[in-house]
């Protein structure tokens, strides 16, 4: 029988992700058959699964921890924000609605099924769940219904373990206050306490955790000091995208856009030691100095146009191109360099044809299907075959379609400005590609010095050892609850 636990955090951004991938792989170094699983996620960096689905990037990592293969059933929902009210709702790796928040808390009960029914068949090939909740479940304003913190462990009688973050402050106010806001049939769930992001001499918090321990009366599992490597990992979160810890030579420059998603192309050239990357908030002009602009993928194409357009990017990108920088355009980037962009539907919002940044030779029209599935492609002028996935709406035609510069099977894709300055696809994941990033890079005057993926498992190990370290994962497996069918 498998048996599950569940890991909350005092806010969002306390580090559960990245805790659950280090346990994940601790544990599946153990010999366990280990499964992620967060019942609600809200993101716009979403992966794609083997079955065709999407769900958020963070599962599919903690799932490469546990060393399977990523699948919808490890997130069942997942959020995918549109607007500042609203969402796109997948369920179970499908698109099941659009939603504004009110009409969301609605229809969130009625969710709780799908949520229990991919629990279940997760935890039947597993003997360890470990569930990530969501935000905190201190927010009692989101109890009612709730189905991704105190809701589900309360519909599954699944043990919790609360996740502090001291490198913001206040992390006995923030543990000890959970317990003080929560209804005492909720607190009872919570059988242990870890802080996490402690800098410096560990020693000097014995006080604290005492105190944390004698004040709510749960378990001590551990004090996680900083893990420095956490920033070869891929980011889950677009607060996590600050750039790069490399400055070198070579300089991409990436325009913040609104409704940013699908933003793990970045991942690999922040790591790359010869390769320095600026994500360029809103209100600050495009560098000059840049050697590539690269526009990434966005949840909502046609608004994080008009984003674009308002704090003058449009105006430093033609200018950038006038210098003779290159330009790349992802996904929704690449939409938006085209010529026209037209949602006869009104799919992003108002329905009409609006004009592209004119820097492809391309229109895109918007159309209700998502294509959403994992992709091999070729790139005939290296021969080189890299891995990715695409996840998108509309199609794009035109005379620099004339110029694709991958091939999928038979099909065409991508397009490239007459002097290969500019160029756009919708294929995600093509840096992730170790031949492929060194040759690209080196046609554009930079150079690759980086094992990127196996960088990831090199890092994803040394996290493991660094929570088997300092966290008491004998006590977890002990708190560990049976999960009842």
């Amino acid at each position: 029988m498998a048996r599950a636990i569940m890991i909350q955090g005092t806010g969002s951004n306390v580090g559960k992700s990245m805790l659950v991938a280090g346990l994940a792989r601790a544990f599946a170094d153990r010999g366990l058959r280990v499964r992620p699983f967060k019942p609600q996620n809200m993101s716009n960096n979403a992966a794609v699964t083997v079955d065709g689905g999407e769900i958020g990037r963070a599962q599919a990592l903690q799932a490469r921890a546990a060393r399977v293969s990523p699948v919808t059933d490890m997130n069942p929902v997942l959020l995918k924000p549109e607007t500042d009210t609203g969402a796109q709702v997948i369920v179970q790796g499908r698109r099941h609605a659009t939603m504004v928040a009110r009409d969301y808390a609605r229809e969130k009960p009625k969710l709780l099924a799908a949520v229990l029914d991919s629990f279940h068949r997760i935890a039947a090939e597993a003997d360890l769940v470990l569930i990530e909740g969501a935000g905190s479940p201190a927010e009692i304003n989101l109890r009612a219904g709730d189905i991704a913190n105190m809701g589900f462990a309360e519909a599954t009688g699944v043990p919790v373990i609360l996740v502090g973050d001291i490198d913001r402050g206040g992390v006995i106010a923030q543990i000890v206050g959970t317990k003080a806001v929560l209804d005492p049939k909720d607190a009872v769930r919570i059988k242990g306490f870890a802080v996490n992001r402690f800098r410096g001499d560990p020693s000097l918090f014995d006080a604290g955790m005492e105190e944390i321990a004698r004040r709510t009366g749960w378990a001590t599992i551990g004090l996680v000091p900083w893990f420095d490597k956490a920033w070869r990992l891929p980011a889950e979160d677009v607060m996590d995208l600050r750039g790069g810890r490399n400055r070198g030579a070579f300089r991409i420059a990436v325009p913040r856009l609104n409704r940013i998603a699908n933003f793990d192309d970045l991942d690999p050239l922040t790591a790359e030691p010869g390769v320095s990357v600026d994500l360029i908030e809103p209100g600050r002009p495009l560098p000059g100095d840049a050697d590539l602009v690269l526009i990434p993928g966005s949840k909502a194409t046609i608004a994080d146009l008009e984003h674009f357009r308002a704090h003058g990017w449009d105006i430093d990108l033609a200018a950038h191109v006038r210098r003779g920088g290159h330009v790349l355009g992802l996904c929704g980037g690449y939409q938006m360099l085209g010529r026209w962009i037209d949602d006869p539907e009104g799919i992003e919002g108002r329905p009409g044809r609006r004009a592209g940044l004119g820097l492809l030779d391309v229109e895109t029209v918007m159309k209700p299907g998502k294509q959403v599935r994992l992709t091999e492609a070729l790139h005939p002028e290296t021969g080189l075959t890299v891995s990715g996935y695409e996840i998108h709406l509309g199609e794009t035609t035109g005379a620099d379609c004339d110029r694709s510069w991958l091939r999928i099977g038979s099909r065409a894709e991508g397009a490239a400005s007459a002097n290969g300055q500019v160029r756009g696809c919708y294929l995600h994941g093509l840096y992730a590609s170790d031949a492929f990033r060194a040759a690209d890079l080196a046609r554009m005057g930079g150079e690759s010095g980086l094992g990127y993926e196996s960088g990831v498992e090199e890092t994803l190990d040394a996290l493991a050892a660094h929570v088997e370290r300092h966290l008491d994962l004998d006590q977890i497996l002990a708190l560990a609850g049976p999960v009842s069918t």
